[in-house]
């Protein structure tokens, strides 16, 4: 056998592990920890984890021989029980692995403990809790040690066979909490011929005390076994197998400690799976022979048969392997005692008189997955399965299996799994071999659903694939039943519902434009809408609507925030014409909809005729953007316009022209439309009224009063007083309608000269009789108009007498004038003596010398030129110069400068009075040119106090600092000193 692959290997782990203290008589394993028992009354204990060993003999103080008949050891290695017997009878011991000296447990004093059940749930290193012990006179005990009391709290008598009185060669013990808080116990014993189960709630003795009144659960076999054993396999601190090697063959099964089926005698069954390994199995002959010791892996049985250790798989219940020991000469007569198993360490032990052997486990679930495969229970075998080449294995039996038995479907599934072992079109051949489309579209879906997302090619041509497998699907049922397409069968529906949900899930892997040639070769027109939708190809979809008359679920896609707004521009003819109701209302609930490029489709759909009380949808919706979207653009405008004029009733033109959609908007116009265009087609379609509201709107009063007169003068009328700010064309328009109703009431009759006549009155008095007189023809009688005339000559002598009183208030007003003047230029002002001068601060009075005297200027007496003003400020001439001219604005300043270098140039003198003023005999009007550049420059420099008016205001907003002092203010600032600059100072302390 290649060793590699041996599950289990024998070692040699201690040659003379007696100590020559006698043969090795019993043994047992926990936690690397290995305690045996020899023929002397000696226990020897190995620690292999800490690398210690040490000698304890039980033999001490009884006389005879004596032998261990059985050790037993806790899965922690911490707490053993052995029992000595001889010539003085048994006893039994308990020692811990921080004790030298054993201890007595006197109340088994006498009995044969056969077996111990540890409670693996609650042991702990210091105490064993609650044990059983099984005893060769078929009695359970209870038993507890603490480690630190060097001696047992409690043993107690539990249970003893009445009925078959046996040994009980082994036990076992779990327990579970319940919800309530207790704790249930499940026991196991085990004699040469029966398996007792026992399980309770509370303690373990009133778990026992219940079989008083009711029979104990057993299971009897045939024949008779006296090496009988029980062994529990633990996973993860719990047992899920056990064996029991009794006389028919091994017994064995799981173990499911949460079962609540009940058995018929009231005992929960916690044992699954029974099965019962014969004993013949094992042997290559005729002759049957038993296993001397057994031990227990998580998927085998090794079983001690002579000097070699049988392997067999506990699944398959065949012999996989056979072990052999290297004996010594002194044992090879008696060969191996038995096996033993260490729980924790998951290894195992044989031993002979003098050595122990231990056997390891390489991986014994490595090839289960085929066992299990051989057996057809696919699932475990999967469960079992270590990589993808092994999982294949068990996908291609699988499938395999399900093909021989013409499940097609069932094996297409198992076949999409496969990866490896077998190739894609070999699978697919095999289907296209039996002529199983729907099986093969089901491979290539379930294979889909088996690729990662970065296979995109081969998703992209199964999906293809898939798409046309199921085209030829749909197109075989409607060939076998042509009322499918008519009468919607339920297996057509439902192909058809699986098929756009194939289409939806792989939307984003199907090449579009193959996929639409496919559904479209095949004359699937809606999968076809289907897809285009899912693709967003919404073009197709909503053609393909229009084509089929359903323009609202067109419009229902043209709503959807992904669709394009060019797509409403372009389907918008087709589908207005199609409904316009439906297409108008979409419009108005779309949002940033442009309506100037739905403009063709407005008008294709005004070109044609409609009822006479049909509501015009184009003119809804135009009103919609002019009211309501405040829309400004001309060719809406102009076209709600154009269908207005069209209209019989001209109301909603008028009403439209005369609005003023512009209202409220600041520099913006009242309208939007083309006037020019809106009068031509008013004019085109006889529209008068609208005519004349728009010559008056663009001011051509005229053609508008003349269009009027032809249909209504009060019109016309009303037309010419919308003029108010051009009397003369008012009265131009006044004329004109005057002349048509002149012209219209001429008759024979004189009442209708006087019906003219008094049309006068309506004009405010804007004509007179004189200007219609014209009008009228020659031969009309003078008689008719005396009135008139006479009532016109009483105006013209009320109008001349009111000039002539006018002219007498001039008169009279021109002498005040005059007067005033006179008065004005004799007027002065009282300068005190210290009087200061408002800029320079000094006085007013001084000499002019210091200032010196501008050419043009009046000295007075030997004084410098000054103004005072009414506030009594008052100013040298020069100083208020400088002044007005430094405050003012550029403009000003410099024609200051002009008038004075004038005034300076011009060498000419007014005529004055020795006191400065003008001669009462000469004229006001008559002034030299120095007096005017003089008057021009007063004017600039003091026609109000420079202090009190306007230009002190002015200068509130100016200010402190000036751009061009801003060098002074630089001066001002304080800058740090320099280092170059600064200078300590030292301090005598």
């Amino acid at each position: 056998m290649d060793l590699a692959r041996q599950v289990f290997a024998v070692d040699l782990l201690e040659r003379y592990a007696a100590k020559g203290h006698g043969v090795i008589t019993c043994m047992a394993a926990g936690n690397d920890v290995i305690v045996l028992g020899t023929s002397k009354g000696w226990i020897i204990r190995h620690d292999f984890g800490v690398g210690d060993s040490n000698d304890i003999d039980l033999s001490s103080g009884r006389t005879g021989d004596q032998s261990i008949h059985r050790v037993f050891v806790d899965p922690g290695g911490s707490h053993c029980i052995a029992t000595v017997v001889g010539t003085g009878g048994a006893e039994t011991f308990y020692t811990h692995a921080k004790w030298t000296k054993p201890r007595a447990l006197s109340k088994l004093k006498g009995l044969v403990v056969n077996a111990v059940a540890w409670n693996r749930q609650l042991i702990t290193e210091a105490s064993t809790k609650d044990i059983i012990l099984g005893t060769e006179n078929g009695q359970l005990h209870e038993m507890a040690v603490d480690e630190k009391d060097k001696r047992e709290k409690y043993i107690k008598f539990l249970f003893e066979l009445t009925e078959l009185p046996e040994s009980f060669m082994g036990l076992q013990m779990e327990t579970a909490f319940v919800s309530n808080g207790g704790t249930r116990y499940y026991v196991m014993a085990v004699t040469p011929r029966r398996l007792y189960s026992f399980t309770g709630i509370g303690s373990l003795e009133s778990v026992f005390s219940g079989y008083v009144d009711r029979a104990v659960h057993f299971m009897e076999l045939p024949g008779e076994n006296p090496s009988s054993v029980l062994h529990f396999f633990f996973k993860q601190r719990r047992a899920i197998n056990f064996a029991w090697l009794s006389g028919a063959g091994i017994y064995h099964g799981g173990l499911n400690f949460g079962a609540s089926h009940s058995s018929q005698d009231g005992d929960e069954n916690f044992v699954e799976n029974k099965a019962l390994l014969d004993y013949s199995k094992l042997s290559e002959g005729t002759e049957v022979v038993k296993p001397s010791s057994l031990a227990v892996s998580e998927f085998h049985f090794l079983l001690l048969i002579g000097n070699k250790v049988k392997v067999v798989n506990r699944i398959s219940e065949q012999i996989i392997e056979e072990l052999h020991f290297d004996l010594t000469s002194e044992s090879a007569s008696k060969g191996i005692l038995g096996l033993s198993s260490d729980a924790y360490a998951g290894l195992f032990y044989a031993y002979d008189q003098n050595s122990i052997f231990q056997v390891s486990v390489n991986d014994e679930g490595r090839d289960m997955w085929k066992v299990y495969l051989d057996m057809k229970e696919y699932a475990t075998a999967l469960a079992n399965c270590r990589n993808a080449m092994q999982r294949d294995q068990v996908y291609l039996a699988q499938a395999e299996s399900a093909f021989s038995a013409k499940d097609f479907f069932r094996s297409a599934s198992f076949y999409a799994k496969i990866n490896y072992i077998l190739s894609f079109e070999e699978i697919t051949l095999k289907f296209i071999s039996v002529n199983e489309q729907d099986a093969l579209r089901t491979f290539l879906l379930r294979k889909l659903d088996n690729l990662s997302k970065d296979d995109k090619f081969q998703i992209t041509m199964i999906s293809t694939w898939a798409t046309e497998l199921y085209l030829d699907k749909i197109n075989r049922l409607l060939l076998e039943d042509d009322s499918a397409s008519c009468d919607r069968s339920s297996e057509y529906q439902s192909l058809i519902k699986e098929f756009r949900a194939f289409l939806s899930d792989s939307k984003d892997v199907l090449d579009e434009a193959t996929t639409m040639k496919l559904l479209e070769s095949y004359g699937r027109v809606d999968e076809l809408v289907f897809f285009a939708s899912l693709k967003g190809q919404y073009e197709i979809v909503v053609r393909h609507y229009i084509q089929q008359g359903e323009a609202k679920r067109a419009l229902e896609v043209l709503r959807k925030t992904s669709v394009p707004l060019d797509l409403q521009y372009k389907f918008a003819p087709d589908l207005i014409m199609l409904d316009a109701y439906e297409t108008v209302e979409s419009w108005m609930t779309t949002n940033n909809l442009n309506p100037r490029k739905l403009i063709p489709a407005m008008m294709r759909y005004s070109s044609e005729p409609h009822a006479k009380n049909e509501t015009h949808e184009v003119i809804k919706y135009l009103e919609y953007c002019v009211r309501h979207l405040n829309n400004e653009d001309t060719g809406i405008h102009n076209l709600l316009l154009s269908l207005y004029a069209k209209q019989e009733d001209d109301s909603s033109l008028l009403r439209f022209l005369q609005y003023k959609f512009g209202k409220g908007r600041e520099n913006g116009p009242e309208f939007f439309y083309d006037p020019k265009y809106a009068l031509r087609l008013c004019l085109k379609e006889k529209r008068i009224r609208a005519c004349v509201h728009i010559y008056s709107m663009m001011s051509m009063h005229e053609e508008a009063v003349a269009l009027a007169l032809q249909i209504d003068p009060e019109l016309a009328k009303a037309e010419a007083d919308k003029v108010e700010d051009d009397e003369e064309l008012r009265k131009r328009l006044w004329l004109m309608v005057a002349k048509h109703v002149i012209e219209m009431e001429m008759g024979a009759k004189r009442e209708n000269i006087r019906k003219a006549i008094a049309f006068l009155t309506e004009t405010d008095g804007l004509l007179k009789i004189e200007d219609i007189l014209p009008f009228f023809p020659d031969f009309a009688l003078i008689d008719d108009f005396r009135e008139a005339i006479c009532s016109s000559l009483e105006d013209y002598n009320k109008q001349i007498e009111l000039l002539k009183e006018e002219m007498n208030d001039a008169t009279r007003g021109a002498d005040s004038i005059r007067n005033d003047i006179s008065a004005l230029a004799q007027r002065y002002a009282v300068i005190e003596r210290d009087e200061d001068c408002g800029v320079c601060r000094r006085k007013i009075l001084n000499l002019g010398g210091e200032y010196g005297t501008a050419r043009g200027y009046t000295p007075v007496g030997s004084m410098a030129p000054f103004y005072v003003f009414p506030c009594s400020h008052a100013f040298h001439g020069q100083c208020l110069i400088a002044h007005v001219t430094r405050c003012t604005d550029q403009d000003q300043a410099e024609r200051i400068l002009d008038l004075q270098k004038q005034l300076s140039l011009s060498g000419g003198e007014t005529r004055k009075e020795p006191n400065g003023s003008l001669t009462e005999q000469e004229p006001i009007a008559y002034f030299t040119p120095v007096d005017k550049l003089r008057s021009q420059l007063d004017d600039a420099i003091a026609s109000e106090c420079p202090f009190c008016g306007e230009l002190m205001i002015r200068e509130i907003s100016l200010p402190f600092i000036l751009p061009e002092e801003e060098q002074e203010v630089s001066s001002w600032q304080i800058k740090p000193p320099s280092a170059a600059t600064q200078r300590s100072l030292s301090l005598a302390l």
